[in-house]
């Protein structure tokens, strides 16, 4: 004979159902093992076609989408700040040297200091800044205002991320060869082997001085464009890049700023950037007051910390969704114990202490929280496994971009699960879920047994 209340026989079979017959023993047995309190509480948590089991599973529920949205959320703001540091640290230099006041003559040999420092994977020569881009086109011409950065091919392709992301055409920069972002080519329709015409700023200045001191405000002098041949389209893996910049030649960009033999300053990639701030106290020792050393952290930093400004932000004002299903959770505790105002009556006159009673509806809440965060937790994985395909499918469905590359600087949308952060969104929910019957359970424990019995 069993002890909970069957019979079963080893090796006997029941019409064909002695497997299942084990498995729900077995299930018996191993809830005997645990304290009446909490036997009892899994009893009234079993599916009934009762209002309590409605709100029951709508407290579930409220604290599944919660965790979900939580996860996603977080997960897809690192994933965000991660692939922007990437295309940061891919793009930008990791630290640069320039001139106080002047630009850099004689950048061979602060090209070798750097190389000659612990962290430095290699230097290159410096010359960015703002041109004018003319596109001529049927009916006019399109003008464009990007930053032209000159390229020595001669220190091959680690010098550069720019030779190495090309999407249409070549590399190749002899004679009056350009790069040409793939957004930016896009807006301006043009393919490797279109022609261009680059006019630089101090031409464009000097246009305008004669202009001034013309009497008629007419340009005397014909003042001629550099014209350059497209030769490839880089995609440099954010918006931003690809639309804001063009490459050339060393040569040719600084023909282009008339800078002779010299350059605006030298760019080093280090194998930790992390280590930049390090580095840059090193060199800054190194070379003296004369030369103003910086690191992308000066320059771009701000967005990475804002970026992780809006994350924190973003986990505080979503955590009010787990307290609003917390809400739910208290709701369902409330209703519980009235309900069962009679049954606790009954253990109170067993002999149940009060902690026992409290136990029993407080084990419950536990048991919501579990289930709803174990929902929450398999929901923003499958949520974050096919998020680009429900982005996609939106996009075709309704015609909406809802994350479009042009605010935000990615084709796809990026996400990152940290264990760090899954941990604090897991244990901070089932902490709330925890804390929402503490209040229910500790009034079901204050009942006196005479007044519950004598409810009605």
């Amino acid at each position: 004979m069993g002890g909970n209340g069957g019979c079963w026989v080893p090796g006997r079979t029941a019409n064909g159902k002695g497997s299942t017959i084990r498995r729900r023993q077995d299930i018996i047995a191993a809830v005997s093992l645990l304290p009446f309190e909490f036997q009892l509480a899994l009893r009234y948590l079993r599916p009934k076609r009762t209002f309590v089991s409605v709100i029951t599973l709508i407290a579930v529920i409220g604290v599944a989408l919660g965790v979900t949205v939580l996860i996603v959320v977080i997960a897809v703001m690192t994933g965000f700040g991660e692939q922007l540091r990437e295309r940061l640290l891919g793009f930008h230099p990791h630290l640069t040297v320039k001139r106080v006041g002047e630009n850099l003559s004689g950048y061979a040999r602060i090209m070798g200091v750097l190389t000659n420092r612990p962290g430095v994977l290699n230097a290159a020569p410096l010359v960015e800044g703002p041109v004018l881009l003319v596109r001529q086109q049927q009916g006019g011409s399109m003008v464009l205002t990007p930053l032209v950065r000159g390229v020595d091919p001669l220190l091959g392709r680690d010098s550069t991320p720019l030779l190495k992301n090309i999407r249409l055409g070549t590399n190749d920069l002899h004679g009056k060869g350009l790069l040409v972002g793939w957004e930016l080519a896009r807006q301006l329709g043009v393919r490797p082997g279109d022609r261009v015409d680059i006019l630089p700023p101090a031409l464009a200045e000097q246009m305008l001085s004669q202009a001034r001191r013309s009497e008629d405000g007419q340009v005397k002098e014909a003042f001629l464009p550099t014209e350059f041949e497209v030769r490839g389209i880089f995609d440099a893996g954010y918006f931003e890049f690809n639309i804001a910049f063009v490459a050339t030649s060393l040569a040719n960009a600084q023909d282009l700023y008339g800078l002779e033999d010299t350059v605006h300053g030298v760019t080093a990639t280090l194998r930790d950037p992390l280590a930049a701030e390090s580095v840059r106290h090193d060199l800054a020792a190194v070379l003296g007051s004369e030369y103003r050393v910086t690191t992308w952290m000066e320059d771009k930093g701000e967005i990475l910390e804002a970026v992780a400004v809006e994350k924190k932000v973003m986990f505080i004002v979503l955590f009010f969704v787990m307290i609003v299903a917390a809400f739910g959770i208290t709701s369902t505790q409330i209703t519980f114990v009235v309900q069962k105002t009679r049954e606790i009556g009954v253990l109170k006159a067993l002999g149940c202490t009060r902690w026992q009673v409290s136990s029993l509806f407080l084990s419950q809440s536990v048991f919501v929280g579990v289930v709803g965060v174990a929902a929450g937790y398999a929901l923003g994985m499958v949520a974050l496994r096919y998020r680009n395909e429900f982005l996609e499918f939106m996009r075709r469905a309704t015609g909406i971009e809802l994350f479009p590359a042009s605010v935000y600087g990615f084709g796809q949308l990026p996400a990152r699960i940290e264990g760090a952060d899954l941990l604090l969104i897991c244990g901070s929910a089932l902490v709330i879920c925890v804390l929402a019957g503490v209040l229910p359970a500790w009034n079901a424990g204050r009942l006196q047994p005479v007044e519950a019995l004598r409810h009605d």
